[in-house]
């Protein structure tokens, strides 16, 4: 298929539902050939989000376990979080890894923006490598503290075997990571 196929009209857009942190958008849609189709998606805040892969040193990576409502579990993921207003991505993954490992970057390297569920949600999230890191903490929003977990990259096959390491954009990050790190040593 095409990527400059022709994007369907949007003839009508609802909100359909609110709670306190998402909304349901309806898109009345009509494609190129006619057809017309309702789609429900949530449409992201517009900011973004960052994920950060901290490097300790060229082999020590620190990921974070931390309670995920979603699955009602504690789950092994990287360091991650909202832009806030008026702040730039890399300003928001330099604050990020302070509130939640207690290190700043001075080295942050841009990886690769990942789209989230891109048929239900409109928002992505922009991929870092944070290397250079210091000590210095940040009060987060967390209602507990994470727990950080350091990993050696490579090992990353036994990281990829934890039961609670599963979401996707971590891994996404895991393989984009250990990718870059191979083309640039």
């Amino acid at each position: 298929m095409s990527r400059n196929k022709e994007l369907p009209i949007i003839n009508h857009r609802e909100k359909v539902a609110q709670s306190r942190l998402f909304s349901i958008e309806q898109l009345d849609l009509t494609f190129s050939n006619g057809q017309q189709r309702q789609y429900e998606r949530i449409p992201g805040a517009g900011r973004g989000a960052v994920l950060i892969v901290p490097m300790l040193d060229n082999d020590t990576m620190l990921l974070v376990r931390e309670y995920c409502a979603g699955t009602h579990s504690y789950e092994l993921g990287f360091p991650k979080g909202l832009i806030d207003p008026g702040e730039s991505p890399e300003q928001a993954a330099n604050r990020e890894l302070k509130e939640e490992i207690g290190y700043g970057s001075s080295a942050l390297t841009f990886i690769h923006q990942v789209a989230m569920a891109p048929a239900f949600f409109s928002a992505s999230m922009e991929i870092f490598l944070a290397e250079s890191l210091y000590e210095q903490q940040l009060e987060g929003d967390e209602p507990e503290e994470l727990e950080v977990v350091p990993w050696k990259l490579s090992e990353y096959k036994k990281l990829l075997a934890q039961p609670d390491f599963n979401e996707a954009r971590s891994i996404a990050a895991l393989m984009l990571i250990r990718e870059h790190l191979r083309e640039v040593l």
